[in-house]
């Protein structure tokens, strides 16, 4: 458990200084001159580095455990961060930007990883995973408003210098308090149990059927969605104000059902599939009901992912076996493709069509190609009957 909590506080670090970013960064770089254009790319140009970092990220977590990479992603980005104050041109901005994605996608796949190796029972891995669930809303909760407050009180350039030292100390930190073993493979060896095998080149290439991926792909495909038409509320003319109140109800709603541990006694394919379709229908409502409901719509729909994002994570825990990393990364990977398609995709969508019905259908569509077989598994073949010699 000691264990568990120097991760979610390292965690929320991480996330808070990343989320602290997020409305700094589009000001900032039109005070170095960047064109709206340009801005585009520098806002996606971390998603596509982030990609190879993925891939890079699952083999070698496998082979050399989680804790070499949480020190390297932290500290790495907070040195990128802390050159970030010194830049004078947008050229220089897109160039760290693209180096902070790249480093940054090492540290999800390492710390789920370890996250899931500090207990084998299914259920307690659950709790973990909902504990990052909780750290992860309440992070992005906090974070954006704290940042647009460090920067109105020391500039750009003494915010991204306080954010860069502070995630260069924590990845300090990660070296004397992280364990070079999970605590759960420890006790398995000290019991006398082999160690996992190491990985070759005659395992296969994915670590469990493709049609899992398709899950986190359609649920960052609605996020972006989601992300993308909220603040276009009312022809653009929505007030920064009211949107952050509105993602805001949608983390609360997250809150409420992070907090019911309960649910991780559940088997994670019902809870995932339950939250998907929660989530679809209430992209149908927000595509069909008045404005005046869209605060009630957003709460529910944080409580489904509240239940469907600790679903998932558990549900690739069991499909990863000894193969954590290259599952996680290629998990984030999905979530990264997605993230990038939904926004895309509903910007060319025409005016008189709503992207929360696309939104619908994509997540029931995803719904659609889970294999649900697991729910129900084939009974065992009987070894006595009357044709039985």
């Amino acid at each position: 458990m000691k264990t568990a909590l120097w991760l979610y506080l390292f965690l929320f670090i991480a996330f808070f200084d990343l989320h602290a970013q997020y409305p700094i960064l589009t000001p900032f770089a039109i005070s170095l001159g960047a064109a709206p254009t340009f801005i585009g790319w520098m806002l996606g140009i971390y998603s596509l580095t982030h990609l190879p970092g993925n891939l890079m990220a699952g083999p070698r977590v496998d082979k050399h455990g989680s804790r070499r990479y949480i020190m390297f992603s932290l500290t790495a980005a907070g040195l990128i961060l802390i050159i970030q104050a010194y830049i004078h041109t947008p050229w220089e901005l897109l160039f760290l930007r693209a180096i902070s994605g790249f480093v940054l996608a090492f540290l999800s796949p390492a710390c789920m990883t370890m996250l899931a190796q500090l207990s084998d029972h299914p259920v307690t891995q659950g709790k973990y995973m909902s504990g990052h669930g909780v750290v992860h809303t309440l992070a992005s909760v906090l974070s954006p408003a704290a940042g647009a407050f460090i920067v109105a009180s020391f500039g750009f350039s003494g915010t991204f210098r306080s954010l860069g030292i502070i995630l260069v100390i924590t990845g300090l930190m990660a070296y004397f308090t992280l364990p070079k073993t999970a605590p759960a493979l420890q006790a398995q060896r000290s019991d006398g149990h082999a160690a996992p095998a190491p990985l070759t080149g005659a395992q296969p290439l994915l670590p469990f059927n493709w049609r899992y991926l398709l899950v986190p792909f359609v649920l960052a495909c609605g996020q972006g969605i989601l992300f993308y038409v909220i603040p276009l509320r009312n022809n653009g003319t929505a007030s920064m104000m009211s949107t952050g109140l509105l993602f805001s109800i949608i983390s609360l709603g997250a809150l409420c059902t992070l907090s019911l541990l309960f649910l991780n006694k559940y088997s994670p394919m019902i809870r995932l599939i339950c939250g998907i379709i929660l989530m679809s229908l209430c992209f149908y409502a927000l595509a069909t009901l008045p404005e005046s409901m869209i605060g009630i719509v957003l709460f529910i729909l944080g409580t489904a992912k509240g239940i469907t994002f600790p679903a998932l994570a558990s549900l690739f825990i069991r499909l990863g076996g000894e193969r954590l990393g290259k599952t996680f990364a290629l998990q984030s990977i999905a979530t990264s493709i997605g993230s990038f398609v939904g926004p895309v995709l509903a910007g060319q969508l025409p005016v008189h069509f709503s992207p929360f019905f696309i939104a619908f259908l994509i997540l029931m569509t995803g719904l659609l190609f889970i294999p649900i077989q697991r729910l129900f598994p084939a009974p065992p073949l009987s070894t006595s009957g009357p044709y039985h010699s």
